[in-house]
């Protein structure tokens, strides 16, 4: 709607990963820095970690486009779901295009897998898997992808895996029941927000690949106040700048400043705050019970009484649960986007 009224060519703001507005900031080069020397190790696991929001899609991206350059790197992309150990092999197979039944059993597929390998090997290429998502990957897929990583041809190492995930990924790696995976780890980094002036540079770097001119103009209250909202995540800055340039619009609005910034971001948060309630209205329902008339003697009054206060107990034990998750949930989202944190 905006981007005639700007005279934009393409939405700047997009939430979908692009390449074309790959933000090189410090944290994303040192990241970049620390995947090039695994490559160029040729062995074992790099891992990346970062909170949601924070480019980690977008970097795996830019990665396997610089690698498309290489020959001697046949790459696989994987987004990650929660899956067992024999599915996650499936899922490399399909990465693949390997060939495998659905009836085949783990040993087969591995085998599968490993002549795959080793044909590339042969035409003097290395497999490199790129895992994103991969804090959904459960500890006994890592597993595999590590036993995976024991295949060589010719003393020569031949399958690599690059995981990159949430924190989570990094926290469960570095537990103790992960040594030997983490005995194969050849450079990890966690992937950091962006500062204030990182945060300038990136909303300005986003709107020139866009084709902006300079309208509309963004003061510099406006910058820090996005930056606060946001705490320097790319997705929550693409969240507020993409309402704030819609709001312009609306009011046909050549600047943008700390007050049609401020009025945006009450505006997400009202969102926020009415999503909240809605998840809680979701999760809770009223239950009733009902109390039919007993028959019997006097201990089997009794017994049937105690029974149905325990009925009722266990009910509202349910309740109380679902309430404290639902508030848990929005106090969640309140910390996410409270100011001046």
């Amino acid at each position: 709607m905006y981007k005639t009224f700007y005279k934009l060519t393409k939405n700047p703001f997009q939430l979908n990963a692009d390449p074309a507005f790959f933000f090189d900031s410090s944290g994303h080069k040192r990241a970049k820095a620390y995947l090039r020397y695994g490559l160029a190790q040729g062995e074992g696991f790099v891992v990346v970690t970062g909170v949601p929001g924070t480019g980690k899609t977008m970097l795996v991206k830019e990665l396997s486009k610089f690698l498309e350059k290489d020959q001697s790197v046949v790459i696989g992309s994987l987004v990650s779901s929660s899956v067992g150990a024999e599915d996650t092999l499936r899922l490399l197979a399909a990465t693949f295009a390997i060939n495998y039944e659905l009836d085949d059993t783990k040993a087969t597929l591995l085998n599968r897998i490993e002549g795959f390998f080793k044909e590339k090997a042969k035409q003097g290429k290395r497999v490199l898997l790129i895992v994103d998502e991969a804090h959904n990957l459960p500890n006994q897929s890592i597993e595999e992808l590590r036993m995976l990583s024991n295949f060589e041809w010719e003393g020569n190492i031949i399958f690599q895996t690059f995981l990159i995930g949430q924190e989570e990924l990094g926290k469960r790696i570095f537990s103790p029941d992960m040594e030997q995976v983490r005995q194969r780890i050849v450079a990890t980094y966690q992937l950091k927000a962006l500062n204030v002036e990182e945060t300038r540079d990136y909303i300005f770097f986003r709107l020139e690949k866009a084709g902006w001119q300079g309208n509309p103009r963004f003061h510099d209250e406006a910058i820090t106040a996005i930056f606060d909202f946001s705490k320097g995540i790319p997705r929550r800055i693409n969240t507020v700048c993409d309402r704030l340039l819609l709001y312009g619009f609306l009011e046909e609005l050549n600047h943008i400043d700390l007050n049609a910034t401020q009025k945006v971001i009450a505006e997400i948060k009202e969102d926020y705050k009415t999503m909240a309630a809605q998840k809680i209205n979701n999760n809770i329902s009223p239950q009733t019970t009902t109390i039919t008339p007993i028959d019997g003697n006097l201990e089997q009054k009794v017994a049937m009484l105690e029974q149905t206060v325990n009925e009722l107990s266990l009910k509202l034990k349910k309740e109380q649960e679902l309430l404290r998750k639902a508030i848990l949930i929005q106090l969640d989202m309140s910390d996410v986007y409270s100011d001046g944190e």
